[in-house]
């Protein structure tokens, strides 16, 4: 570990003697001494403590050691996108909700481009976080679990409202910028102390915590691991969170990185935590450890601090770890290191010097204040996409109707907190426009069963069946896949299904399992059913039990199909007709249209489709029927296939669940008060049949995922964004490590141009990407101005992972330097020649990992042992790798270090090419005992494409052919 502060003499600078017995705090302590370096400070705390009280800190609730004056500390309070959660350990780990400043959507913080404003954003937050832990510290911690660094290389996963981007390089742009705002400018101490999420490879949730993402080198070292790597090299992060998943067959939290690599990126003692209750996945559902000692002793070893496990109750962990101890799994040294990088950020956020550091007076008036207010619409308003505009933005003040589901509402999400007050497109559109009409196009409906109406009952009451009249009245929002949500009118609460009963109590949908969900399932007879489509595991828990029924007493009750109520349907008014009305009636019609970032995809939960839902598409089309004059707002977490708005709607904006201001932010953008600037972090596909069949496909190189490998031509592509004036780029010129233009503002309006940068590599041994985002600079040009724009490109910039030696090169090649202002809206191109390396052929003469192959069929990638290493495995026989331009030298024999029992054949030039030799290997007892095996090959020399072809059930950890 690169530690910069660290010196030779700290040892000498501890003035007082290590007595872990003494009664009281002593003040004088080293560790109490801000003028020592760290590491020095963290070894003398260390070396006060007892066996006892060390373990007890590898809990997320890190208990006070009173006698040494170390109070209580906690792990993990959410802020993605603003102060959002955290848990209570005085009442049983409930949650508490957060009602502080909340910005857009992580993925809209990103759409900005802007490094300079997000690092404001981030600081703001951490100035809430400093605040709320002033007014409750037992709830509040300072230590965030943010940013989300994991890419969005695919659109369907759940939680893509929490990332920044499908690329690397704006992903580390954004975070480090997030990363630097949160831990504050003090050079010493932090405001709080961010936590990357989620190492690593983690981009889906269906069984995410038995999946294996199956990462080759290349794909681990240039695409996956550079997510993260910007921050913690800016010292922009204090550790990571391990993921749920596996990676290449090893579980995420007892992935090696994280004692390794990661600390070697960074300059300061890192703190790794694991997500929450994935400790007990490693002897539970991932069956990876016979005993949670085992398991704990792992972990520890490698590299992970904190146990987020068991709620409130370290009692488990503690006893793992002991028993660990005690068998001789575990050293007290591993403990020490362990405890050593948990007290580290705790030094660093200032709570052993006197006066709790420079940042300890920060208190709650910074909560919500009018200038984060004012922050939190200027980010919104950046955030915002012009995807579309045929002229008719930016609007005049005239009168204008806004309709649509999200007009008048606003959602939070999972890990957003509280809205201490709401803006709505409505309510910003009212403030500009001469009049305004607002409609929800949503169905109002009644349900009536037997002659009775659904009647919804107050807050957290039983919903009923006695009424004669439908006075209980529900608004119907169709999300998409036949979805639905019901709204009483009555009371404004959503029909949900909560601890056994059916209410209509809550405010919006919400809550881990989402019981607000339902579908209208129509009849032959004209009836309908009420299916029940909360967020549950419905088969584990009630069985066939996912219907509405009636009992005796008029009370919904979950029953099977069979017993399921038939409930006519009376539409009392039609969602689609007050909606054409009021566009009718006005000169312009906003639509304001998009998903719930509860119901249409979240954590737990990836995404069943990418379209829009077919109510709020019905209604798209009828209004602008009604009014050819009609904008629609999309307000979504994530890319949406709306191929026919796009051909048809003359405007369209789309903005992420942006926060308390969002309706200000919808209306400057419309009304141009402010010009919109926001880019497109990931690229919207024009179907669903450009990505892979399964969301669990993580090597985008041979799948061709995201703008990087992809040749489909997409709906949206990658740093896609309009503005209502125009820039001219002059002729690019390329030197010194830099790349330098002038871009013009050649419109009347004054605007923002993102400035792409992107490289091709023309000739390379293998496959490299369409092109590449090198660098970016949001620039803000007045009408007629020009400026001079200069974007760092160094040689090292264009460097690659050379797999065949495990090493990163620059080979030697032609290179486009492609500027434009999308990745698909090239304006200037340049070429840089190169002269670098030229990747000679194979040597396979050499033991030859075999996780370093150019090419693969059905072999997965799995764990070479439980500590270290990957290897190649077949599931069926017939599956190969294959190492390209390999030079043979008069070869005669084939080596293989393996486990398993089967075959490896060698073969040239495909995997049905000619036999050169079969390799019978036979098992060894276990998928971790490894045997080698020598057998002759037909005389080989030249230059060979070489597959080897593996029985089913051979793990494959090295070779030779010599």
């Amino acid at each position: 570990m690169r530690r910069r502060f660290l010196t030779a003499l700290a040892a000498a600078l501890l003035v007082a003697p290590v007595v872990p017995g003494v009664a009281v705090a002593d003040p004088s302590y080293p560790f109490r001494d801000p003028r020592l370096p760290l590491q020095a400070r963290v070894d003398d705390l260390v070396g006060r403590l007892t066996l006892d009280e060390k373990v007890s800190l590898l809990h997320q609730y890190q208990p006070a050691v009173p006698r040494l004056g170390v109070g209580f500390f906690k792990t993990g309070t959410e802020a993605l996108h603003g102060v959002a959660w955290s848990t209570d350990i005085d009442n049983n780990g409930a949650v508490v909700t957060a009602d502080g400043t909340s910005f857009p959507q992580a993925v809209g913080l990103a759409s900005t481009w802007d490094p300079d404003l997000i690092k404001r954003v981030g600081a703001a937050v951490g100035d809430e976080a400093r605040g709320f832990h002033a007014e409750n510290p037992r709830v509040f911690g300072l230590n965030l679990w943010a940013p989300v660094v994991n890419l969005l290389r695919d659109p369907r996963w759940g939680r893509n409202e929490e990332g920044y981007s499908e690329d690397p390089l704006l992903t580390g742009a954004i975070s480090t910028a997030y990363g630097k705002g949160l831990e504050g400018p003090d050079p010493r101490h932090l405001k709080t102390a961010p936590t990357l999420k989620h190492y690593l490879a983690y981009n889906n949730e269906t069984g995410r915590d038995v999946t294996s993402s199956n990462v080759p080198p290349r794909v681990l070292n240039e695409y996956d691991r550079q997510a993260f790597k910007p921050a913690l090299t800016a010292n922009a992060a204090t550790g990571v969170m391990a993921a749920y998943n596996l990676i290449n067959g090893r579980p995420a939290t007892v992935d090696p990185d994280q004692a390794t690599l990661l600390r070697e990126w960074a300059d300061y003692p890192l703190f790794n935590v694991s997500d929450a209750w994935a400790p007990n996945n490693l002897t539970g559902s991932q069956k990876y450890f016979a005993t949670q000692a085992e398991a704990s002793a792992a972990l520890i070893k490698a590299g992970l601090d904190s146990f987020t496990v068991d709620d409130i109750n370290a009692g488990p962990t503690i006893a793992s770890v002991k028993q660990a101890l005690a068998q001789g799994l575990l050293t007290e040294a591993d403990v020490d290191r362990a405890v050593g990088h948990a007290l580290s950020i705790r030094f660093r956020l200032g709570e052993f010097d006197p006066g709790g550091g420079p940042y300890s007076g920060i208190g709650p008036e910074v909560i919500n204040s009018p200038a984060n207010q004012r922050l939190a619409r200027e980010t919104a308003g950046d955030a915002m996409v012009l995807l579309k505009n045929d002229g008719l933005l930016p609007l005049k003040k005239d009168r204008t109707a806004v309709i649509g589901p999200l007009a008048d509402t606003l959602y939070t999400d999972w890990y957003g907190g509280k809205l201490p007050y709401q803006v709505t497109a409505a309510d910003g559109i009212a403030e500009q426009a001469t009049a305004t009409v607002t409609s929800s196009g949503s169905d109002r409906i009644a349900l009536a069963h037997q002659g009775r109406y659904l009647a919804g009952g107050p807050d957290a009451a039983t919903v009923t069946a006695p009424s004669a009249t439908p006075e209980a009245q529900f608004d119907v929002v169709d999300w998409g896949q036949d979805v639905l949500t019901l709204r009483n009118v009555a009371n404004g609460k959503y029909l949900g299904y909560t601890n056994g009963v059916f209410t209509t109590r809550d405010d919006q949908p919400n809550g881990w399992f989402v019981q607000q969900q339902f579908k209208l399932e129509q009849q032959a007879d004209g009836s309908v059913l009420l299916r029940y489509a909360g967020y549950e595991t419905l088969e584990s828990w009630f069985g066939p039990n996912k219907y509405v029924g009636v009992d005796a007493t008029g009370k919904l009750v979950l029953t099977n199909e069979a017993g399921a109520a038939r409930f006519t349907r009376e539409v009392l008014r039609s969602g689609v007709d007050e909606a054409v009305a009021a566009a009718k009636s006005v000169d312009t019609a906003v639509l304001v249209v998009g998903t719930n970032p509860f119901i249409n995809g979240r954590e737990a939960h990836d995404r069943t489709s990418l379209a829009l839902g077919a109510g709020q598409e019905a209604l798209v089309k009828a209004v602008l029927k009604a009014n050819p004059r009609t904008v629609v707002v999309l307000q979504t977490s994530y890319p949406e296939t709306i191929n026919w708005l796009q051909q048809n709607v003359p405007a369209i904006v789309w903005t992420t669940h942006a926060g308390a201001e969002t309706g200000h932010a919808i209306a400057d953008v419309l009304y141009g008060a402010r010009n919109p600037a926001g880019r497109l972090t990931q690229t919207w596909p024009a179907a669903e049949s450009q990505l892979p069949a399964d969301l669990n496909e993580y090597d985008i190189i041979s799948t061709g995922q995201t703008y990087l490998y992809s040749d489909d031509k997409p709906l949206y592509p990658f740093g896609h964004g309009l503005s209502y004036t125009s820039f001219r780029y002059g002729k690019p010129r390329v030197g010194d490590g830099k790349v330098t233009l002038t871009v013009t503002n050649t419109g009347k309006r004054d605007g923002d141009e993102v400035v792409q940068l992107y490289t091709h590599q023309r000739t390379s041994r293998d496959t490299t990407a369409v092109k590449q985002l090198r660098a970016f600079d949001r620039v803000h040009l007045k009408a007629g101005e020009t400026r001079t724009v200069t974007l760092p490109l160094k040689r090292e910039d264009l460097a690659r992972w050379d797999q065949t030696r495990s090493r990163w090169i620059v080979e030697s090649s032609d290179y486009d330097i492609l500027v434009g202002a999308s990745s698909s809206d090239i304006r200037q191109r340049a070429v840089l020649k190169v002269k670098g390396e030229t990747i000679p052929a194979r040597d396979l003469s050499r033991p030859t990992r075999a996780e370093t192959f150019d090419a693969y069929a059905g072999v997965r990638l799995l764990d070479e042992s439980k500590a270290a290493g990957t290897v190649v495995g077949s599931t069926a026989a017939g599956q190969w790798a294959a190492y390209k331009d390999a030079r043979l030298r008069d070869a005669a024999s084939l080596t293989v270090r393996t486990s398993g029992s089967g075959t490896v054949e060698a073969r040239l030039g495909s995997p049905t090419g000619p036999l050169i030799g079969t390799a019978t290997v036979t098992a060894t007892g276990d998928v971790y005992s490894y045997s080698t095996t020598t057998v002759p090959v037909a005389r080989t020399s030249g230059r060979h494409d070489v597959y080897l072809v593996l029985g089913a059930g051979v793990r494959l950890s090295q070779f030779v052919i010599r």
